[in-house]
């Protein structure tokens, strides 16, 4: 019965992992004091969890306590890893535009008791629908027939009451402190830099889908992308290499809208240079 009992102890407690230690200065200076050499405490430091303090004055007690220079500098080193890690991982909703994010597109949400940004997802649309077929049939092509970019559903994820709201755009740039993190290329081909690339419409909510026109074609020709009349205008600045705050020059009503950028899917004339076009849509919602 004891052997059971004592069989049973050691097996719970080989099923318990031990718990990660994590190395601090007072940790560093007893295995320096013990004369663990620098490679073996290196080592050690490489290979843990560290809390390091390493200001200027800890420094020097550190040096004091006999710490050689060597792993002094693989303390700051790991510290300093710790920080950056820290940092990225919690970039994706900072408020603070200067700090690191994946490359897209977010809302500034500072009407939040604790202001944060909202990441707004791409929707790619490859339907086109036509408009004004008949018009254009009856005048002989006189009259023009428009081709309109389809989402689906009735209203965007991303919503906010705020009639002006601000935006940062983060591209894929040599300086990647700020954009091109989170893997893989967000934007299209890569060639995406600037946000006059895109366009600000408002879409027309058509039951469980919202519309907006990306080109015409009548007798005279094709245009393809939005009209200038559908276009609302913005500001923008660049705040850092590939980062743009971006600002609607005027209030918005309430209703869908979203930033268009449009790129060519297929070759053909006329109105089939219009149609063959894929649009990535970064859409939001303005409520009353």
């Amino acid at each position: 019965m004891k052997l059971r009992i004592l069989l049973a102890s050691v097996a719970l407690a080989t099923a318990v992992p031990a718990a990660a230690e994590t190395l601090d200065n007072a940790t560093v200076v007893q295995l320096a004091s013990i004369g663990l050499g620098d490679e073996a405490i290196i080592a050690k430091i490489q290979a843990s969890p560290a809390n390091f303090d390493v200001t200027t004055d800890a420094l020097i007690a550190l040096k004091q306590d006999g710490v050689s220079s060597a792993v002094i500098a693989a303390m700051i080193e790991a510290s300093n890893t710790t920080k950056a890690s820290s940092s990225v991982a919690g970039s994706i909703d900072s408020p603070d535009p200067m700090v690191p994010h994946p490359s897209g597109v977010y809302m500034l949400a500072d009407w939040l008791e604790e202001p944060k940004m909202l990441v707004i997802d791409a929707t790619t649309s490859n339907q086109t629908k036509t408009g004004g077929f008949l018009g254009y049939a009856l005048t002989g092509g006189i009259a023009s027939m428009s081709f309109k970019a389809v989402i689906p559903n009735s209203e965007a994820r991303v919503q906010t009451s705020d009639k002006r709201p601000t935006f940062y755009f983060y591209f894929d740039q040599a300086d990647t402190s700020l954009s091109n993190r989170g893997g893989g290329n967000f934007w299209v081909a890569g060639a995406v830099t600037s946000p006059a690339e895109f366009s600000l419409v408002e879409f027309k909510v058509k039951k469980n889908r919202r519309e907006a026109k990306v080109g015409k074609f009548n007798i005279g020709g094709a245009k393809a992308g939005v009209m200038d009349k559908d276009q609302i205008g913005f500001d923008y600045e660049r705040i850092a290499p590939g980062v743009f705050e971006v600002t609607p020059q005027a209030d918005l009503q309430p209703g869908e809208y979203g930033f268009i950028y449009s790129s060519s899917t297929g070759g053909g004339t006329g109105a089939a240079a219009v149609g063959a076009q894929t649009s990535r849509i970064f859409d939001f919602s303005i409520e009353k």
